[in-house]
């Protein structure tokens, strides 16, 4: 089997002095209420093999859940405008400071709660610390996709969320395919581990991080939202 990497990365990486190569698998543009088994038995099972792990972005998953919003559900309101013209725009995208994204937070954690994070988040810049706002809001706002379609013109009008019960996909998966399966929230600036298969209980977070540390699925049109890892020897 060769491996294929996406421009950029690299098809090998050493976690923990151990090598390992990833496989970045393509896949047609997944819609929203498909079938991950079949996603994973179509693309995923005819190159894998006992003692592999596979990566599977957030979106995929979510996305066959049907875990979405719309800018009707997201209508921005004056708060929503105001504190979007707060955040800092980063590589990864704009995130909170699109006004539909906001009004998210607000709809989800109510507006007082937002306006507090704002506060601590602007306090805890003047001492250099980053990442405040959306560690006070928690994981349904840091990692909500979509409502920017420079990318990918299809989510410029729809919100993703993150997958429900990410861990008991990834038993699902593992159950039913045999594949050993982490879900993960990965840009170019950061990597979450949002569930893990019991099978990868033996893993450290770090190492299974450390796996995908450089983001082998890509950020933008790559389209493969499944990174195959293999292990390879010692380091």
């Amino acid at each position: 089997m060769e491996f294929y990497a996406n421009e950029g990365k690299a098809v090998e990486i050493a976690v923990a002095g151990k090598r390992y190569a990833r496989h970045a698998i393509a896949t047609h543009f997944v819609e929203v209420g498909e079938d991950y088994l079949e996603l994973i038995r179509r693309y995923v099972l005819p190159v894998y093999q006992p003692g592999d792990i596979l990566s599977s972005s957030e979106k995929v998953i979510a996305l066959c859940q049907g875990r979405i919003v719309t800018e009707d559900d997201c209508k921005p309101g004056f708060w929503a405008k105001v504190l979007s013209r707060c955040v800092h725009q980063t590589s990864a995208g704009p995130g909170m400071g699109l006004p539909t994204k906001m009004q998210f937070a607000i709809n989800l954690c109510g507006l007082p709660k937002v306006i507090w994070a704002a506060i601590c988040a602007a306090v805890g810049k003047l001492f250099g610390k980053k990442g405040v706002f959306y560690d006070m809001l928690g994981e349904e706002v840091t990692g909500l996709d979509g409502f920017y379609g420079e990318d990918i013109p299809a989510y410029a009008h729809m919100g993703v969320r993150v997958p429900e019960n990410p861990a008991g996909v990834c038993d699902e998966v593992y159950d039913k395919t045999g594949v050993v399966m982490m879900i993960v929230d990965a840009n170019d600036l950061n990597v979450a581990l949002l569930g893990r298969g019991r099978a990868l209980a033996d893993w450290s977070e770090e190492d299974l991080l450390g796996l995908i540390r450089d983001n082998p699925a890509g950020q933008g049109t790559e389209l493969t939202p499944f990174i195959l890892i293999r292990p390879l020897g010692e380091d």
